[in-house]
């Protein structure tokens, strides 16, 4: 159960690292559009797990995550930056990818 404090950092999270990937997609990611979908964090305020939902091709999408890895240093500098002043801590981050648009589309194939 998060506490009131996780779930406003979470938001805050989510809304900076959405206007990271947004402006960074040409410089980084090669025009894919990246979506935050959920952002949680630990108790203790120190690691943000972020899943990411990559609207590409599969292929692409499977070689975006190791780019999206390699750069996550920076990404978490850029997020620093913007949240600095509310954060004492910027926690890092680990990217996952959502796949649950993939299994509701599994599951409206299946109940066809």
């Amino acid at each position: 159960m998060e506490t009131t404090r996780q779930n406003k950092i979470c938001r805050l999270i989510q809304k900076d690292l959405s206007e990271i990937f947004q402006l960074n997609t040409r410089k980084y990611f090669n025009n894919a559009m990246i979506t935050v979908t959920i952002v949680r964090i630990s108790p203790d305020l120190s690691v943000a797990k972020v899943f990411l939902s990559i609207f590409s091709p599969k292929e692409k999408s499977e070689t975006i995550m190791p780019l999206i890895n390699t750069h996550k240093t920076e990404i978490r500098h850029e997020l620093a930056q913007k949240v600095g002043k509310q954060l004492r801590i910027v926690p890092s981050l680990e990217f996952f990818l959502d796949d649950s648009l993939d299994y509701i589309e599994n599951i409206d194939k299946l109940l066809k």
